[in-house]
């Protein structure tokens, strides 16, 4: 391996910037294309925050630009205060009706609400992209769920599991891969769960409870998650590739991309029942840390980190707090409710909550990832 790709820090901010460019650039032209479809005029679409680098105005009026913080982007539309399109209601009071007809507020309601929803949309179908790409053109290797050893102590041995167990299901559910099994149990920590497992002409069931774990990546970087205590082999003989059409593909990385929410929502749950710990939410610099890992494994690993993040991001921004997505989205669902819009003064005072919120959730994932680098 050259110093190049073997060094992670050498790779961490242009795979960083490569990585958020495309995830950006997606979510805000998701928004873009909806807003221009519904004719709502687009004032702005930058690339990062802050004063403008470079930029050109096209012949709708809008104005596309690389601003000097590269940590996101936005499309500011016609009628918006600023870049977290809160309305800037004394202007548009000043606005003849046909010109308040092209600015966001103005447009009707499921327009908005497109609008605001497919940003979000875009990051989802981003990671189904990039995922049926890598496994048309490259299959997926998985291991068959195969218990090869069971770790002393662990909940597998107290459960009474075997080497050679052959497992069939979780909780009724089946399973395919050794990987099902490991996403299955590492989002229950003290949860019991139901083991199918075949064992020689014999079919059975155990009861396990996963227990929370700190575990090592390949790169060295702390994890907890819940484990049982399995490992399987890597060999030739347990390990294979399937194959995928482009259909059957894009079904995978549909299902793939469900996976990752449904693991997202499962550590939600987990922090509010106490049952994980916060410290597991990472910022910017856990995503620039772990691009430049990732990079040094191929571009293939680097594209496949983009798309759990698109993923992430999407759902993200879906949080019902005003200044992001969800926030608006929020707004449209209560003024669907009540036949007209939230004043100008609530509107306000929910958007301050929404910044604080925001900002109080980027300095505890970046205390995070400070700790995490110092530990």
């Amino acid at each position: 391996m050259s110093a190049l790709t073997g060094n992670p820090w050498v790779l961490t901010l242009p795979a960083f910037l490569l990585v958020i460019s495309i995830i950006v650039f997606i979510h805000e032209m998701g928004h873009y294309l909806v807003g221009r479809w519904s004719g709502i005029k687009i004032l702005a679409f930058s690339f990062g925050f802050g004063p403008e680098l470079a930029g050109f105005t096209d012949k709708h009026g809008t104005r596309w630009k690389i601003s000097a913080i590269p940590l996101g982007g936005y499309v500011r539309f016609y009628g918006d205060e600023d870049a977290a399109s809160k309305p800037d209601f004394d202007a548009l009071n000043d606005l003849p009706p046909e010109e308040r007809a092209r600015t966001f507020m103005g447009a009707k309601l499921w327009k908005r609400a497109a609008t605001v929803a497919a940003g979000p949309i875009a990051n989802f179908l981003l990671a189904i992209f990039i995922l049926s790409v890598i496994f048309i053109a490259f299959g997926k290797y998985v291991a068959d769920p195969i218990v090869t050893k069971v770790n002393p102590g662990s909940a597998a041995e107290i459960a009474g599991v075997l080497p050679g167990d052959y497992l069939l299901a979780l909780d009724g559910s089946t399973v395919e891969t050794f990987d099902d099994v490991r996403r299955y149990v590492s989002v229950r920590p003290d949860i019991p769960v139901t083991l199918t497992v075949r064992r020689g002409q014999e079919q059975i069931e155990l009861h396990v409870v996963p227990k929370l774990t700190e575990i090592k990546d390949q790169f060295g970087n702390k994890i907890e998650l819940a484990t049982i205590g399995i490992v399987t082999s890597k060999t030739e003989g347990n390990m294979r590739i399937v194959e995928y059409s482009p259909a059957g593909a894009v079904v995978e990385a549909a299902r793939e991309t469900w996976h990752i929410v449904t693991g997202t929502f499962d550590y939600i749950s987990n922090l509010v029942t106490g049952r994980m710990k916060a410290d597991q939410l990472g910022g910017p610099i856990r995503v620039a840390q772990a691009s430049g890992q990732v990079a040094t494994l191929g571009f293939v690993a680097l594209m496949h980190l983009a798309a759990v993040l698109s993923v992430s991001i999407g759902l993200l921004n879906l949080m019902p707090v005003p200044v992001l997505d969800g926030g608006h989205l929020l707004f449209y669902a209560i003024e669907a409710l009540r036949g007209r819009p939230l004043g100008e003064m609530a509107q306000g005072v929910a958007f301050r909550i929404g910044l604080a919120l925001v900002l109080c959730l980027m300095v505890f994932a970046t205390w995070n990832d400070i700790t995490s680098l110092l530990g």
